[in-house]
């Protein structure tokens, strides 16, 4: 799988396939469902199947404001979509230019001229070009009238209610991680730099790396199982996502013990996995109270996470 970031110069043997349009942020399910139908059209017009998404997200360009928290970053979001069979994710760079385009001039010249498409795949609530102005009408109008052919995904559903991006960020936001996992197609993942702390992890026997500049969005305060990428190898991840009440602290961090890892990890890119919210973030009565907490919330993680330093990535 090849991740681009721009449409110049596109090499030839990502043209002439099918294409799907859309942020795919945290590649949930639904993703999962344009994915299949788009290697399936891929095969139909015997070319390759790409994704174009953007980069940042357009609100942020437009709403600054209210832009929603990412679920995913563009290498993340390219390597789970590669999983699921797509050939190329276009990231493709988002500026007032390209979303003043209205939806005909951004057909004709991202999805014709650029990607020289001759499949289009979108699902139910697809909109494209100036304030959203082209729906799935105009764009079965506009593929008629170029010889494209369009398919149009079914939704994905969980317990009922449709599989989306913004009730992904609802369930992450609240801690509900189990039910998240359930939408997404691979577990809850956030990556920071691991910067110095108090060092009082590791007095207390259970040293923790210390994440700092987290690009997404942060599940709700709690303690969770997990699993952490580090020298290589996967391990299990005791995380406490809050503040250290325990000992009067207010600020809310996030803090990841690895079973079983010996180094150090300070100024290294760390990314941990959400498997499952262990409990809620407690104050106790001392330090030793705490430590013998952390000893059971240890052996939780390890019944769900599995055992220390489980291999190679």
């Amino acid at each position: 799988m090849i991740l681009l970031r721009t449409l110049d110069d596109l090499p030839e043997r990502f043209r002439r396939g099918a294409v799907s349009i859309g942020n795919f942020d945290g590649v949930h399910r639904g993703h999962a469902r344009l994915a299949d139908a788009l290697r399936a059209e891929a095969g139909v017009v015997k070319g390759p199947a790409v994704v174009l998404t953007f980069d940042p997200h357009p609100a942020s360009v437009l709403r600054p404001d209210r832009t929603p928290p990412s679920l995913s970053w563009p290498e993340r979001k390219a390597e789970l979509l590669g999983q699921l069979g797509v050939d190329a994710v276009v990231a493709y760079p988002t500026d007032r230019e390209l979303l003043a385009l209205d939806p005909e001039t951004f057909f004709e010249r991202i999805v014709l001229d650029r990607l020289a498409a001759r499949a289009v795949v979108e699902g139910p609530n697809f909109f494209f070009g100036r304030d959203r102005l082209g729906n799935l009408d105009l764009l079965a109008e506009l593929c008629r009238a170029s010889g494209v052919l369009l398919k149009v995904a079914r939704p994905a559903e969980i317990d009922g209610a449709m599989v989306s991006s913004s009730r992904a960020r609802r369930l992450v936001a609240e801690g509900r991680i189990e039910q998240v996992n359930r939408m997404l197609t691979q577990p809850y993942r956030v990556r920071g730099m691991v910067v110095r702390g108090e060092g009082r992890g590791r007095r207390l026997g259970y040293p923790t790396a210390n994440l700092d500049r987290i690009d997404t969005l942060v599940p709700g305060e709690g303690i969770y199982a997990g699993r952490a990428w580090a020298d290589g190898r996967v391990w299990p991840a005791a995380v406490s996502i809050g503040p250290n009440v325990t000992f009067g602290e207010n600020i809310p961090k996030v803090e990841a013990y690895l079973l079983g890892y010996e180094g150090t990890l300070y100024d290294r890119l760390v990314e941990v996995d959400f498997l499952a919210r262990v409990r809620d973030i407690e104050r106790f009565g001392s330090a030793d109270a705490l430590v013998a907490q952390m000893g059971r919330d240890v052996r939780i993680v390890q019944e769900i996470a599995g055992p220390r330093g489980m291999g190679p990535a």
